[in-house]
């Protein structure tokens, strides 16, 4: 009970430092008067468009919970309020670090007595993100090739050798992450049941889940004007390759973000669509997870 009492006070403390930072983000956001200006300037199908966004909103925070469940089997339920409360935890700790052991915290107070969890929770936690960022560097890099390195990228045309060697970057990384998931099975064995299959599982469980991602920016820049052509499609995994290896920290992700997507998409609109996206799949999730905490 005492143990359980202790989870309890860091979940809401958790809770409780996120919704502070969260109000902090909305009052500081200097930029309320272009963002009103742009959503009175969209028609009806651009409404549509955000509005069916933010419906995929839960088909996300699904797949996320799919992907968790798959690596440390529970029931669905259980799955979806880890993962919604998992959200705060990542916006209070660099890197997001904080998600997967925010997850065993609400996990740990049903299951107390067992001294093998906390292990197996981080071990999987270290799976699921390397399977995720995988996915994101792989997709990336097969957008890059196809948009012919740099040619097609935005702002960022100007600085060809930067782009390369940030290239040969994100290649040095992705090597190294496909050598610890070929070791993970033996790495992790002490700890938890790592299979060449379970990885390959949540690989392709992460590109499902990058594809709804695409799909959801796809339409904020639509709905935002920022939408231009089929090359578009092409960005959006570069995109996101670009945010997920660049070195950021909560208080200014979502900079990093309205950054990334002005220089990829090459549009002042695709910033704010970028900081919009952010607070549909980051800000929401922690509203809701008030309401599904029970």
């Amino acid at each position: 009970m005492e143990k359980s009492r202790i989870y309890h006070i860091v979940e809401w403390g958790v809770a409780l430092t996120a919704g502070v930072y969260l109000i902090w983000r909305l009052v500081t956001y200097d930029d309320y008067l272009t963002l009103g200006n742009t959503l009175c300037s969209m028609g009806v199908a651009q409404w549509l468009a955000l509005a069916l966004c933010i419906a995929l909103m839960p088909l996300n925070m699904a797949l996320e919970a799919w992907r968790w469940k798959t690596l440390l089997p529970m029931p669905w339920s259980n799955a979806h309020r880890q993962v919604y409360y998992s959200k705060l935890a990542g916006l209070v700790t660099p890197w997001r670090l904080g998600e997967y052991p925010a997850r065993g915290v609400l996990l740990a107070e049903m299951q107390d007595s067992n001294k093998a969890l906390w292990p197996r929770i981080l071990s999987m936690g270290a799976v699921g993100s390397a399977t995720m960022t995988a996915a994101i560097v792989v997709a990336g890099l097969l957008s890059l090739c196809l948009l012919g390195i740099t040619d097609h990228l935005g702002t960022i045309d100007h600085d060809r050798l930067a782009m390369q060697a940030y290239i040969f970057i994100v290649c040095a990384v992705s090597v190294v992450m496909a050598v610890a998931l070929a070791l993970a099975p033996r790495l992790l064995r002490r700890w938890a049941a790592v299979s060449r299959r379970l990885i390959a599982l949540s690989f392709w469980q992460s590109l499902v889940r990058l594809f709804c991602w695409c799909i959801q920016l796809g339409l904020v820049l639509y709905a935002l004007g920022a939408y231009q052509s089929f090359v578009t499609a092409l960005q959006l995994p570069v995109y996101y390759l670009f945010v997920t290896i660049t070195p950021n920290v909560p208080i200014v992700e979502a900079g990093v973000r309205g950054v990334w997507a002005i220089a990829v998409f090459g549009s002042l609109n695709a910033g704010l669509a970028g900081v919009l996206l952010w607070a549909v799949n980051t800000l929401l999730p922690c509203l809701v997870w008030l309401f599904i905490r029970k």
